[in-house]
Order: structure tokens, then C-alpha cells, then sequence
């Protein structure tokens, strides 16, 4: 355990729309590494408080219950549930997945639209809004692309250029069109409430400088270059699906509601006061969002960066009375700024984007009906897009579970504990230590803080090349001193050896249970260990006060798992284990490819 006092800490993965079930190009980047960061917190005595849900407002959602044939409450409400019940399968350790679509979440994004409209933050201005001429409904600036009037790039979006990086409007895009159906939108002027930004472009400048060396760089650099540019931006929109906007003359009003971005990021703090309030204390979620020591971390992908690293800290700023304008904290209080935005860069698959549309994509719910939980974890940790953009190919991970996973990690369990199972059946005592033992237990005990540290600053790339570093290691020794050699001609000492790559194997659980959970669990039984290890989260049904039902992933976490070695305990029975992973025919990866090259030659693909 740490040996540092317990900090509050809050975990925060950005929301997955619900708009239809998620593909491993959506969870590799934001929700997998914060559940690692999470689980590692957790292990060092940390107080971690995770929490998010789906994303539930706005056209995209919309469009796809047009699509469907549905209404947009019913096709948030099927995908809520698939989307629960997909990351409950990961084994990703929320206190609180829930959704857009509760009271609770209406009522404080409500509360934040209100405080900041007090405090002078929110404008009112006629502006041209884009609309579909064949549907009618507002087009969403994300629906949008064309030419940026800026850099001249062609495929730039209605809210931002990623090319030249700039902040537009969909009405200055050269050429636009719509994404849903290529149509050309309809400029309309009508009269929206805007978020004034640049009343706060000094004090996020200042708190961005601040975060120079703590931040990873793509970020802060990103998050900097917007600031002299930062324009008003609309917080509501020409619709009827989404939150009420809370004053009079508006609320009751069915053609206006507040726009998707708006009330999305406030999810994190309306979660949290839901967290609360089903743990029984409706105040405890200020430990994590009002204590000056807390620290909050953001995971999401590249494009959702300006939303976190921007307008979300200048809304908090604007609610808690800080800007060019003062004011003072709304009801719910000061609350407490990003102590970090971690963002991965894109996912794609064989050398293509992924496509829901198109199939270029593998949903998580069929790869985890065919392959380890396990081995997707381990192969976004090692090889998923932390700092560059990176490609998902069959063949490595195939290679990647059989050569590292299998071959190393699973070898090393397997040879130790299975030879101590058949010839001793419990672990055994250790007798004099050589020079070899202590210095092969001294290192795997050294990767603690090595691996924790890397951990603690979301480099799980380099925590997870470290610890399989660290087995590999271990195998060595194992194969090197070779106590199955010495059964007759020295009993004694093949005891010893055994200890110590038992020793050494409980260290590789622990210091792999960040990143896998699930085997990690079975370690721990494999060595003799009763209870839980590692804690799974579990799927609750609830309900709102009006009885409508939806799912929850939650857990209580408080397993026996802690960071650090423990010694083991000599006479602790042993029985012979079965392989920790399965082994993938290489033949699967053409199978996987047979089938999106069969998708390739659709029409229209």
C-alpha cells in the first residue's frame, strides 16, 4: 500500500453516445486506460471515485432512431443497456455508468446553465443556423463538413478545423454539406444562448501555462494554440430532444433545448451527485469536486480534447463566479478544474478507420464472445494509441497474446506453480537464500515503484513493458536454475527456487491486475488465496421516481488487491492449475480479415 495519506481522486472517461453499441476503437482510448489508472489508485489506498455514462441528447442520436424506426428515448434506452452491459464485460470498475436521460442529470445541468447565466456568462444573439431542407431538424456542427475558409483543407467540420486546428462556424465553410445525407443545409437566422468563452481566455491561459511539463504535450499545445481564437459559442439549439432551458419563457418551450456538448461534459459532475446520492450520502461527491487536494483526470480521444481542456474548465470557472465578469458560485459551490486531460490519439483497423457503417469494425460484445477479456486489455496497454495514432491488425494480436501473453506471463504461472502442485502441493519453505534469489527478488519487488509511477502519469505503455520486462525476467531465472533438475540430488534447494518463482509469480499478479483483472483474480487462487483479489463491477437495475427502469454499472471495489509485494505463506496448498490463456490459431486473423473484406464488397462500401 502507499504509504502516503489516501487522496480523493476522480476518474472521469468520457461518455460513449448511445447511438449504437460500442466497437474496441471507442473503448481503447478512453475507457480501458482510465480503468487502469483507476484500479492502480485503488490498489495504493487512493479514494477514486469513477464515474460517466452514455450520452444520450443531440441529433446523432436522432438520426439513428429515424434510421431505426424508433423514438429517440427508445433507442437511448436499448443502447444504454448494451453499451452497460459491454463495459461491465471489460471489467471497467465504475462506481456510476449512467446516463443523460435522468432527472438528477436535468436538474444540475439546469443548475450550471442557471449559474452562469446569473453571473453573466451566457449571451443571447440571433445567429444562422444550419437545417436539413429534407427533414427540417437542425444539423449539428459535427454533421457538418466543407472547405475551411482558414486553411483551405476539405473535410473540415462545422465546429472546428482539424487540420489548421481552428474554431468555426458551420455558416463559413466553403461548400458545405451534410454527413447524414450530403445534402446542402439551410442557413436560418434564430436566437440561441451562447457561452461567452472569451471572457475566460486569460484565466484558462494562465491555468494551462501552469500545467507545462504535467500535461502530455499534443494536449497542452493543442488546448494553448486555441486561446487567442476563442469566439462565443451556442449552448442551445433548435430541437426537441434534450434538456429544457431553465428560464422563463423558454422552459416550457418544445423547439428549443440545450445543445448535446453542453449538458454532456456536465455528466461528470451530475454522475457524481447521483453516486452520492445512492450511496446513501447526498454530500459526499464535494470530497472529490470541492476539496483543494482532490485531483480529477479526464480520459478521452484526440477530437474531444477542446471540450475538456477548454469549455468544460471555463463553464466551472464561469459557475464558480472567475472570469473577465466575476460573479458569484452557484448553489452547488465553487468546483474544482481538470487536474489533468488525458487524451489518446485514434484507433484504426487494418490500415483503415473504423466505420460502423461500413463494417470495418469488431463491436466489443463479439470479441469478447470469441477472444480473452484479458488479451484485448493487454494489447491496449501495450499497443493501443496512448501518444500516436495506431493500427489494430489481427495478426498482432494474435502474436501479441501467443508470444507474450501465453509464452511469458502464462508459461511462468504455469511451469511454477504446476511443478509445486505435483511435487510438494503446497508452497513450500524457503531455505538460504544465493546471491541469484535475492537479486531477482529484489528486482520484481523494485517494479512496484517503477510501474506504479508510470501508472500515477497514465504512461501505460511503459508500465506494462516494465512489468512483462520484469517476467520475463523471472522466467529466466526459473529455466536458469532449474530445480526440476534437483528433485533427487537436492531437494532442499529446489524448495528455495520454488518459493522464490512463487514469490515472484504473486508479484507479477499484483502488478498486473491494473491492466488484468480477470486472470489476475485467478492467480491469486491459484496461489491458495480465498475471497476476491480483484473486484468486477456488476449491473444494477434501477429506477427514476416515475418507475422507468435502466441499467447501472457499479461495484463496491474494496477486494484484498493492494500495490506492493506481500510475502507468501509457506504451507498454503497448491493444486495443479489450468493454462491461464488460451492460445489463437494463427489462421483466425484471415478469418477476421475474410469477413471485412467480405463487408468491402457491399454496394456503397
Amino acid at each position: 500500500m502507499s504509504s502516503s495519506a489516501p487522496r480523493h481522486i476522480l476518474a472521469a472517461p468520457a461518455w460513449p453516445y448511445a447511438n449504437g453499441p460500442r466497437h474496441i476503437g471507442h473503448v481503447s482510448g478512453f475507457g480501458l486506460p482510465c480503468d487502469m489508472f483507476s484500479r492502480y489508485h485503488r490498489m495504493a489506498g487512493d479514494k477514486v471515485l469513477m464515474v460517466s455514462g452514455t450520452d444520450e441528447h443531440g441529433t446523432p442520436i436522432q438520426v439513428q432512431a429515424d434510421a431505426e424506426g424508433v423514438t429517440a428515448r427508445e433507442l437511448a434506452d436499448r443502447y444504454n443497456r448494451v453499451i452497460a452491459e459491454d463495459l461491465a464485460g471489460l471489467g471497467m470498475s465504475y462506481d456510476l455508468f449512467t446516463r443523460t436521460t435522468t432527472r438528477n442529470h436535468y436538474a444540475v445541468t439546469q443548475e450550471i446553465f442557471k449559474g452562469l447565466y446569473d453571473n453573466g456568462y451566457i449571451l443571447t444573439k440571433s445567429t444562422l443556423g444550419a437545417v436539413s431542407p429534407s427533414t427540417g431538424r437542425t444539423l449539428p456542427d459535427r454533421y457538418i463538413e466543407g472547405t475551411c475558409p482558414i486553411c483551405g483543407f476539405d473535410g473540415a467540420r462545422g465546429d472546428q478545423c482539424d487540420n489548421c486546428q481552428n474554431q468555426l462556424d458551420p455558416v463559413d465553410l466553403i461548400n458545405p454539406r451534410s454527413k447524414i445525407n450530403g445534402e446542402t443545409p439551410v442557413f436560418v437566422e434564430t436566437e440561441q444562448f451562447f457561452l461567452d468563452l472569451p471572457a475566460f481566455a486569460d484565466v484558462l491561459g494562465t491555468w494551462l501555462q501552469s500545467k507545462s511539463g504535467q500535461w502530455r504535450p499534443n494536449v497542452l499545445k493543442f488546448s494553448l494554440n486555441l486561446l487567442g481564437d476563442l469566439q462565443p459559442r451556442a449552448i442551445t439549439r433548435d430541437l426537441d430532444w434534450g434538456v429544457p432551458i431553465p428560464l422563463e419563457g423558454w422552459l416550457d418551450r418544445a423547439d428549443k433545448r440545450i445543445y448535446v456538448w453542453f449538458d454532456a461534459v456536465i455528466g461528470y459532475l451530475s454522475a457524481s451527485i447521483e453516486w452520492a446520492r445512492r450511496s446513501g450520502d447526498p454530500d459526499a461527491w464535494r470530497a472529490w469536486w470541492q476539496s483543494p487536494d482532490a485531483l480529477s483526470y479526464y480520459f478521452m480521444g484526440k477530437d474531444n480534447i477542446v471540450f475538456h481542456s477548454e469549455f468544460w474548465p471555463a463553464m466551472l470557472l464561469g459557475y464558480g463566479g472567475t472570469g473577465t465578469k466575476g460573479g458569484r458560485p452557484g448553489s452547488l459551490g465553487a468546483l474544482n478544474l481538470p487536474s489533468e486531460v488525458v487524451s489518446s490519439e485514434f484507433l484504426t483497423m487494418e490500415g483503415r478507420k473504423f466505420s460502423s457503417s461500413r463494417s470495418i469494425v469488431i463491436y466489443v460484445r463479439d470479441f469478447l464472445s470469441r477472444y480473452d477479456v484479458d488479451a484485448l486489455r493487454y494489447y491496449v496497454a501495450v499497443a493501443g494509441p496512448e501518444s500516436q495514432d495506431t493500427d489494430f491488425t489481427w495478426t498482432e494480436f494474435i502474436r501479441r497474446n501467443n508470444d507474450e501473453l501465453v509464452a511469458n506471463w502464462g508459461n511462468l504461472v504455469n511451469r511454477s506453480v504446476s511443478f509445486a502442485a505435483r511435487n510438494i502441493g503446497s508452497i513450500p519453505q524457503a531455505g538460504q537464500f544465493t546471491d541469484e534469489d535475492r537479486a531477482i527478488l529484489e528486482r520484481s519487488a523494485n517494479a512496484f515503484a517503477s510501474v506504479g509511477d508510470s501508472l500515477a502519469r497514465c504512461r501505460f505503455k511503459n508500465a506494462i513493458t516494465e512489468v512483462m520486462r520484469t517476467l520475463a525476467e523471472a522466467n529466466k531465472y526459473l529455466s536458469d536454475q532449474a530445480p526440476w533438475k534437483l528433485r533427487e540430488s537436492d531437494p532442499d534447494r529446489m524448495k528455495t527456487i520454488l518459493h522464490v518463482a512463487l514469490q515472484l509469480v504473486d508479484d507479477g499478479k499484483t502488478l498486473l491486475t491494473p491492466f488484468l483483472p480477470s486472470s489476475s483474480q485467478r492467480v491469486f487462487e491459484l496461489l491458495g488465496g480465498e475471497g476476491t483479489w480483484s473486484d468486477m463491477p456488476r449491473i444494477d437495475e434501477v429506477s427514476e421516481d416515475d418507475g422507468r427502469p435502466y441499467p447501472v454499472v457499479t461495484g463496491s471495489y474494496s477486494g484484498q488487491a493492494g500495490w506492493g509485494s506481500t510475502a507468501i505463506k509457506p504451507g498454503t496448498p497448491l493444486s495443479q492449475p489450468t493454462p491461464l490463456f488460451a492460445k489463437i490459431d494463427p489462421a483466425a486473423a484471415e478469418d477476421e480479415l475474410t469477413r471485412l473484406r467480405g463487408y468491402d464488397t457491399e454496394p456503397g462500401s
